[in-house]
């Protein structure tokens, strides 16, 4: 299945270069515009993303994505700046199907543990930012500034009841030279069992393809979706 994504940043549609806010494109087109042609194009699952929330909660863009879930029927997970239960909640009830959980799921595992038991494994997806590194993938938090001590495969092991992991490898995102195949083969050998979410350099249908027959759940699709057609599936 091909997710296309929404970045917004000051309710404008935004894609930024591998997470730098410095190296952003602002799209013309108004994120509610944005998903109802999504809808129109036969996509049933949009990735929104609230970057100024991932910044400073306090100034997240709930309000707007409230409006967006309202303006079509298209599924929607949303990320950014969600760090406690309250954020969560208000999210959920607006009709957000999934919320995206990112840095906090690195530093309080525990925590993120007792809201995937409580809310369902279907609610929460684990964003998890890596440095592939030596075929070793280091996550990161932070908006990327900061790298864990822990690879992608330890964390996970901390995570029992998780469901969909959505990874990124830092070094392909915003670049549209294709994805890390080599990161999502690892991860679908070493756990085969979760729905894996792909994000970071897909350019094209050929890419989403490849991710496909690895047997990657989802492709978080950017960038890309503004440039080029692709077909859902």
């Amino acid at each position: 299945m091909i997710i296309p994504a929404i970045d917004l940043i000051q309710g404008q549609c935004v894609r930024l270069q591998q997470g730098d806010y410095q190296l952003k494109t602002v799209y013309p087109q108004q994120p509610i515009e944005r998903i109802q042609a999504f809808e129109s194009a036969g996509f049933t699952y949009c990735h929104i993303v609230d970057l100024d929330g991932a910044k400073n909660p306090e100034n997240n863009q709930y309000a707007l994505i409230t409006e967006i879930v309202k303006a079509s029927k298209i599924r929607i997970q949303v990320g950014g700046g969600i760090r406690d239960r309250a954020a969560i909640d208000r999210l959920l009830n607006a009709g957000v199907d999934r919320v995206v959980i990112g840095s906090l799921a690195v530093k309080q595992p525990p925590l993120v543990q007792q809201w995937i038991e409580e809310l369902g494994s279907d609610k929460i997806v684990l964003a998890l930012d890596i440095r592939w590194n030596d075929k070793n993938p280091l996550v990161l938090t932070s908006a990327w500034q900061e790298e864990s001590s822990l690879s992608l495969w330890e964390l996970l092991d901390q995570y029992p009841d998780i469901q969909h992991v959505l990874c990124t490898d830092i070094a392909c995102d915003g670049m549209l030279q294709g994805p890390n195949l080599e990161l999502y083969q690892h991860a679908i050998t070493r756990f085969p069992n979760l729905s894996w979410q792909a994000s970071g350099g897909i350019r094209d249908q050929n890419d989403v393809s490849d991710l496909q027959r690895l047997g990657i759940s989802a492709a978080i699709v950017g960038k890309a979706l503004y440039q080029r057609d692709f077909t859902p599936c």
